[in-house]
């Protein structure tokens, strides 16, 4: 199943809207990346578990 981040979900200063959707590592990569580069977190292994443990299911678009 695919998952997904929204940065919606955790409101900051900056008002981020940022959804980003996929294949679990794909989104785990692509979030941590955004969290250091956008929002100024440090990567590292606990930045990585908190974002894989907050990561919800993409419900399928039905055509």
């Amino acid at each position: 199943m695919r998952k997904k981040m929204d940065c919606r979900d955790y409101p900051s200063e900056s008002k981020c809207s940022l959804v980003i959707s996929g294949e679990e590592e794909e989104v785990v990569r692509a979030a941590t990346d955004h969290a250091v580069a956008v929002h100024g977190h440090e990567d590292s292994p606990e930045l990585r578990e908190q974002i894989r443990t907050s990561l919800k299911n993409e419900m399928p678009q039905h055509a």
